[in-house]
């Protein structure tokens, strides 16, 4: 699965579109990413461990290896104010 996803900087997202269509299709997994995420904030902020977020925008997909500080429903939040759409997000690990 990571060969297909690209790794860019965290501070490329900025300039990123992000369609509103949801990236995965079942509902286990789409609970799942709900998970991880709130597994992976815990972490960061806890003990300001990495992980990598694989994600898509409108052109393809990516990857990046951040801290995450923040979830909402709809937003993951990344430092300096950086956010991915939760529903562009195909994992988290």
């Amino acid at each position: 699965m990571n060969n297909e996803f690209q790794l860019i900087d965290k501070e490329a997202i900025g300039t990123l579109n992000f369609p509103s269509k949801e990236v995965l299709e079942e509902k286990d997994a789409i609970i799942q990413r709900k998970n991880d995420l709130d597994r992976a904030l815990s972490l960061g902020n806890l003990e300001h461990v990495k992980i990598k977020i694989f994600f898509e925008d409108d052109a393809s997909k990516k990857a990046v290896e951040t801290t995450i500080w923040g979830v909402t429903d709809s937003r993951v939040i990344l430092k300096q104010g950086v956010v991915i759409p939760v529903n562009r997000i195909h994992k988290i690990v």
